[in-house]
């Protein structure tokens, strides 16, 4: 298991306010995170439909000790807030999910989404701006031809950096439901956008209309017994995708097999231990997050409890199962009451799908080892860890005598949770939103 040192913490607020952790709203809430294919770029989105990307700076000779720190590169407000006149429904703002596209010239785009809008920005940077208009003077305004009586060429001007972000395609009104996933295809030409109940396919070049490949609302609404919860498609492969529900199970469908993917081509289900079996037991197997390893070979899946890992040739059952925080089960009447029990952690692979990462509460957030069985569980505070200081491991006692370096589980704060978390494509760089708190950490520099 590597040793994280604590590499910098990047505070999300939204300008001219006051620099106190404390001090935040509702809408400063970091609500997505998501390193780019390079793990140059960082992107973080809030509920208050605000995009803030962070650039990896190059390493310094002078300064050894700053392994490419990251700091802002561009702040831009992705969603307004809306209201849907004909169901009387208030749309947020909230940014879901954020997908970055590989990188193709020298701009960068990404893809954002609220409960019902994806959108495609193109974030570029421009350091020259063009001078000697003919038909405009040096301050826009139109010129009239008739004063006109030399032509002159248009030049550029080198002008102070400056980083743009414009929205190139806005792809609406086709989610009756709030869209819970986005997820970009290998073939970089669709995406795929999914909903409680359904999953639609887009063309990047078209933005009127796009093509229903999962659709599980009955007939009757009141026989509707799961929705979908994530999806997401393979790496390599353009006609493969899985979706997870609430009911615990995951479907992975073929393209290639029929156009409307109702029927899966195969059914990953564990089988339920009887004598487990509560009245909590259906909510707690929900799955809140699904990810394709970076070999495209295991799906790994999180419920409330547990991350499970799961070889696309074995369908009856996972192959490896990590208990996140068991210690709460003897808490989930309270954490039902609280609503913390319908909670939605995500999950994430390290570059060589050796290690999984996954938060929790009290700020925790815990990784495990494939190869060595080993986990650790660490800690996102300000409060507790100064720069470039060696992250502790955390223990949760349950009962009995508690050690001085272990925290019962009575005293865990269920208000501060790790709900969203990233990790370097490539490096052992991890991406960590608490609340409104975004934290970076690297493995310890020899």
């Amino acid at each position: 298991m590597k040793c994280f040192s604590r590499y910098l913490p990047y505070i999300f607020r939204p300008p001219n306010t006051i620099l106190s952790s404390s001090c935040h709203t509702e809408a400063d809430i970091i609500s997505t995170v998501e390193f780019n294919h390079t793990g140059e770029l960082l992107a973080t989105g809030d509920k208050g439909g605000r995009v803030v990307v962070f650039q990896r700076e190059q390493e310094s000779k002078n300064q050894v000790h700053r392994r490419g720190e990251y700091n802002v590169y561009s702040t831009f407000q992705s969603h307004e807030p809306e209201f849907d006149y004909l169901k009387s429904l208030e749309i947020e703002e909230k940014i879901n999910k954020i997908r970055w596209l590989p990188q193709q010239n020298a701009a960068y785009f990404l893809l954002s989404t609220n409960d019902k809008t994806v959108k495609l920005w193109k974030v570029s940077e421009r350091d020259k701006r063009p001078e000697g208009y003919n038909l405009k003077d040096e301050e826009g305004r139109l010129r009239d031809p008739a004063t006109i009586t030399t032509l002159r060429v248009p030049v550029l001007r080198p002008m102070d950096l400056m980083v743009e972000a414009t929205p190139r395609r806005v792809f609406a009104n086709a989610h009756t439901y709030h869209i819970n996933s986005i997820s970009v295809n290998s073939d970089y030409e669709t995406y795929m956008s999914a909903d409680d109940l359904r999953i639609n396919l887009w063309n990047f070049e078209i933005t009127n209309q796009s093509f229903n490949i999962v659709d599980i609302k009955p007939a009757n609404m009141e026989e509707l017994t799961e929705v979908i919860t994530a999806a997401e498609f393979h790496p390599d492969h353009c006609n493969t995708f899985v979706y997870s529900s609430s009911k615990g199970t995951i479907r992975l469908c073929d393209m290639r097999a029929s156009a409307l993917c109702d029927r899966h081509t195969k059914f990953f289900e564990e089988p339920e231990d009887p004598s487990n079996r509560s009245f909590f037991s259906e909510i707690i197997s929900s799955i809140s997050d699904v990810k394709f390893s970076h070999s495209g070979r295991y799906i790994m899946t999180r419920d409330y409890l547990t991350v499970k890992v799961w070889d696309l040739n074995m369908e009856n059952r996972p192959i490896e199962t990590y208990q996140v925080h068991d210690y709460l089960r003897s808490k989930l009447c309270s954490l039902y009451e609280n609503d913390c029990i319908f909670d939605k952690f995500e999950c994430v692979w390290n570059g060589s799908d050796s290690v999984i990462m996954t938060g929790s509460y009290n700020n925790f957030f815990r990784m495990f080892d494939r190869n060595t069985k080993r986990d650790v569980t660490l800690e996102a505070s300000r409060e507790n860890s100064k720069p470039r200081a060696i992250l502790k491991p955390r223990k949760v006692c349950v009962g009995g005598k508690r050690r001085k370096d272990e925290i019962s589980v009575d005293s865990l704060d269920f208000s501060k949770k790790i709900l969203h978390t990233a990790w370097h494509p490539s490096e052992n760089i991890i991406a960590v939103a608490a609340t409104n708190n975004l934290y970076i950490f690297q493995d310890k520099v020899n």
